[in-house]
């Protein structure tokens, strides 16, 4: 088999396989027992999570290594899931699935892209481009995250609402 990454979109059959990505990437930070329970619901990829969102997943070699979900629609878009198994984690699917989520954003007609970082994780964002422009609440009580943007600029003609599309 080959080792090559592919990126594809999710199926509802790769919700328990995502939320296990999700919690061992979580838990890759030291994070305490009693903070991953408190956020197992958070961590959950449902099957109608991924059917409300554009959920991509990273694959290799069969085995889900990776996540990305951008959810909402209109010009301003939320990154509200990117997960790599730790032991795919400096191999290059966070920026592929973070480059390919902001691609479809755009596509989309989004203008902007909004996700709010793990502290942990705030430095690979903002090496990406992301920038932060504020913090939010979170749990347990006081703990705040780094709320990020990324500006994407102009959607394609294609995507923008009133305009025609070429050759029509």
């Amino acid at each position: 088999m080959s080792s090559e990454v592919v990126l594809r979109w999710a199926r509802a059959s790769d919700a328990d396989g995502l939320t296990a990505i999700a919690l061992r990437a979580k838990a890759h930070w030291g994070y305490s027992a009693e903070l991953l329970a408190l956020w197992r619901d958070e961590l959950t990829i449902t099957p109608e999570k991924i059917a409300a969102s554009a959920v991509l997943v990273a694959e290799r070699s069969g085995t889900l290594v990776g996540m990305a979900a951008i959810a909402g629609d209109g010009e301003e878009v939320e990154l509200a899931d990117l997960w790599v198994d730790p032991d795919a984690m400096g191999s290059g699917i966070g920026r592929r699935l973070f480059e390919r989520a902001l691609a479809v954003a755009r596509d989309r007609g989004a203008l902007r892209v909004v996700l709010d970082a793990d502290p942990n994780a705030e430095d690979f964002y903002l090496h990406l481009g992301a920038r932060r422009i504020g913090m939010v609440a979170s749990q347990p009580v006081g703990r705040e995250l780094p709320r990020m943007l990324v500006e994407l600029g102009l959607p394609p003609l294609s995507a923008r609402p009133g305009r025609p599309r070429p050759g029509s």
